[in-house]
């Protein structure tokens, strides 16, 4: 018979590798991996993460491309709502917003389905992490465009020395690690 999960909080930071000069030289790149390969540490990020935002009367949730989506989708399965991705520019097949949006090192646009969720949708976003919160404010221009309310924004881990908090305050933000 299979072992009882246990209830006793994980700590997560063993779980996320750090990779120096990645993608790119002085960028400190936190891998997850680690994390998605530890199905009890995975289960319990996810958890801890519905956990916060269960009272929400959430509607959806809006997960970032790519890691974002695998904690997204869990989240909404948790929450018994929908997952509406957030996508690169050109990935997604049919009508679409799309906004531009300044990452740590350089420029890229975020695009979401016209037709995502409905008008007065309460949105949840879920991405791996929080650097300047960039990504997370073009998210944020996405679901107002479509008439949607953004909830929070929850976040496995927050780089503190980026400050992207500050950019999201006028927003509920939780993140279960603080680096």
């Amino acid at each position: 018979m299979p072992e009882a999960p246990s209830t006793r909080e994980i700590d997560l930071r063993p779980y996320i590798r750090d990779i120096p000069d990645y993608p790119r030289p002085g960028i400190l790149f936190r891998d997850i991996t680690p994390l998605l390969a530890d199905g009890p540490a995975f289960a319990q990020a996810c958890s801890r993460l519905t956990g916060l935002f269960r009272e929400e009367r959430v509607g959806a949730v809006a997960s970032i491309e790519s890691r974002g989506f695998t904690f997204g989708a869990v989240i909404a399965s948790q929450l018994g709502v929908g997952v509406v991705p957030v996508r690169k520019a050109g990935r997604l097949p049919s009508e679409v917003f799309s906004a531009s949006y300044s990452l740590e090192y350089g420029e890229a646009v975020l695009e979401m389905h016209r037709d995502a969720f409905a008008p007065g949708t309460r949105v949840l976003v879920v991405d791996d992490l929080l650097a300047t919160g960039g990504t997370a404010l073009a998210t944020q221009e996405l679901i107002e465009r479509l008439g949607g309310e953004t909830v929070g924004f929850g976040f496995v881990i927050e780089l503190l020395a980026l400050a992207g908090r500050e950019r999201l305050r006028e927003h509920r933000v939780e993140a279960l690690l603080a680096l």
